[in-house]
């Protein structure tokens, strides 16, 4: 739920704070004086686009700021998104969003005091708000939308059937893809494979391990300067040794003056501490000594072995100038190419397990299919009882809305045989959902966007918001002028079906009839104050007067007049014991 939101710099608004709340909010003005805005901010504050156009020239940036509270199903969620981000909820169980908007369009969104990008924002609106206006209306006429629509209220056992069909036909068009291209591809796929089998074999005649090429490196270099080694190896074990006579015995002096110090230690550990590290030292020596005799020992000039290096270096040298830059290459190239082969393997064995494959898939998919279109059906009849019944609710006794399911036609893209037709499909199956209205007894159905009219439109979209509102759904809905064409009895009743909306979520409604304005917990006006070429915004709470005034200002544009304000304070009375029933 909102608790506040503050606006600055956004179109007519300059600076402006909505204080918000549990229940029914409305909020009103004239005809210009940004309504719309309001709607817009929370478009903003939960990641919509940033459109630098609707920034105050005088300001060059617009700022919406709005405190979250996190509660009920949603909560959870949205913790643990902000948490992700980096950002952090306040110890009262608040979270702060903000969204700047500079004048040439850039953007910077901030979650629980950490900047983010944009769509965190969106992520956390997605969870705790649904946005309703005219535009939402027009989407609804879209028979994609109308779809979704029916998938949204089916459930959670529909909407896994969906994922599950989803996932499988995604399989079943790969293996298809795959197959008609190995087909379709056959003699360039040959000559491709043909090539990669020849540097396949050339490197299998070869058979380089890793790291070889640096290993016949280092030794060829070894055997081109053995003598040189052999030298200053022999000199180097000698001197350790001892085993020359004109070489003093490194081992044997390093003992004399471990002795002599052992000697005086009683009087001073320092030097029994230095006699120690004599005897480490000698330890050492000796070591390398007998590291040197072993190299010595397996040190040998041997031209045949080298010759042998260099033949083999040379082998290798014509695998990197082929196929990669060393050895490791060559072995990950023919690695990759061994995997390629796979894919262009076009023998009838493979394409007849390809082709097994996709029959499998295919009949999979048109199973899932026709048990999508079940539970379709099922849904339909529940969907259409219940927007029914809130269209009675809403001054239209006698409209029936209904769910027309049909078989996707053939034609442009893949088909399948479901429950024994061939029909089309497509990732969300094979039907075609419509959504049709039934003005009165009699009537004949007509899809929404020929058998309603603006008002009824507007009446049908307050009435399935209701029903998703009953199947779940984010906990605060926003409509934008959804009663637009609507007026007298059935405005009343939209009033009083937003009022029993708000029992259970946090609704903003703005609207231009008092009929509905008169059911709001919370009444908010926006005023437009004009001067001289700078026109301005602001939002106030009203209440008791105020907002009698307010109702007949909407009534018949007289804001002082007793008659309007009586009328105003009757509405408000009428609307007060219908909110009590």
């Amino acid at each position: 739920m909102l608790d506040e939101i503050r606006i600055t710099g956004l179109g007519v608004i300059s600076d402006a704070t909505l204080p918000l709340g549990a229940g029914l909010t409305v909020i009103t003005g004239e005809t210009g004086a940004g309504k719309t805005m309001v709607v817009t901010s929370l478009g903003l504050l939960f990641g919509g686009r940033a459109d630098g156009g609707r920034v105050r020239a005088d300001t060059g940036r617009a700022v919406v700021e709005g405190r979250l509270r996190l509660a009920g199903a949603a909560a959870p969620v949205v913790q643990a998104r902000v948490e992700e981000a980096g950002g952090e909820v306040d110890d009262d169980g608040t979270v702060l969003l903000s969204r700047t908007v500079t004048a040439e369009g850039r953007s910077r969104a901030h979650v629980g005091g950490r900047a983010v990008p944009a769509g965190v924002l969106a992520e956390v609106g997605s969870a705790v708000v649904a946005v309703h206006g005219q535009s939402d209306q027009l989407r609804l006429l879209r028979a994609a939308e109308q779809r979704a629509a029916l998938d949204r209220f089916a459930g959670a056992a529909h909407e896994k059937l969906l994922g599950e069909y989803g996932e499988r036909f995604a399989q079943w068009r790969a293996v298809d893809e795959d197959l008609a291209n190995r087909r379709r591809t056959a003699r360039e796929r040959h000559q491709e494979a043909d090539l990669l089998k020849l540097g396949l074999e050339e490197i299998t005649r070869v058979d380089p391990q890793p790291g070889e090429d640096e290993a016949l490196k280092a030794e060829a270099q070894r055997l081109e300067h053995v003598e040189g080694l052999r030298t200053a190896a022999q000199l180097a074990y000698q001197i350790l040794g001892g085993s020359t006579d004109d070489t003093p015995d490194v081992n044997g002096m390093l003992s004399t003056a471990q002795r002599t110090l052992e000697a005086q230690a009683g009087l001073d550990a320092d030097l029994g501490e230095q006699a120690g590290r004599l005897a480490e030292a000698a330890t050492v020596i000796g070591d390398v000594a007998v590291d040197l005799s072993r190299y010595l020992d397996a040190l040998d000039a041997d031209p045949a072995r080298l010759q042998e290096v260099y033949e083999r270096r040379s082998a290798l040298r014509s695998l990197t100038r082929k196929y990669a830059e060393d050895i490791d290459g060559v072995l990950a190239w023919a690695a990759h190419a061994q995997a390629r082969l796979s894919e262009l393997d076009t023998s009838d064995e493979v394409l007849e397990e390809l082709d097994r494959e996709r029959r499998r898939l295919a009949g999979e998919t048109a199973e899932l299919a026709a048990r999508l279109s079940a539970s379709r059906r099922e849904a339909a009849g529940r969907f259409s009882d219940a927007v029914t019944v809130e269209l009675k609710g809403l001054a239209m006794p006698h409209a029936r809305v209904e769910v027309a399911i049909g078989q996707r036609p053939v034609g442009g893209g893949p088909t399948l045989t479901v429950s024994g037709a061939e029909v089309g499909v497509g990732p969300d199956g094979a039907d075609e959902v419509e959504l049709r209205l039934l003005a009165h007894p009699g009537a004949p159905s007509l899809a929404l966007q020929k058998g309603a009219s603006g008002g009824e439109l507007s009446r049908v979209m307050l009435a399935i918001e209701v029903v998703f509102a009953g199947a779940g759904g984010p906990p605060t809905l926003v409509f934008d002028e959804v009663d637009a064409g609507v007026g007298g009895r059935a405005a009343v009743e939209i009033g009083r079906r937003l009022a029993k909306l708000a029992r259970d979520h946090q609704v903003f409604v703005v609207t231009h009839l008092p009929q509905v304005a008169a059911f709001a917990d919370r009444h908010l006006v926006v005023a437009k104050d004009t001067g001289g070429a700078v026109t301005t915004s602001g939002v106030r709470l009203v209440e008791d007067t105020e907002r009698a005034r307010e109702l007949a200002r909407m009534l018949a544009g007289l804001p002082d007049s007793d008659l309007g304000i009586a009328h105003a304070e009757e509405l408000l009375a009428v609307a007060a014991r219908e909110k009590r029933g």
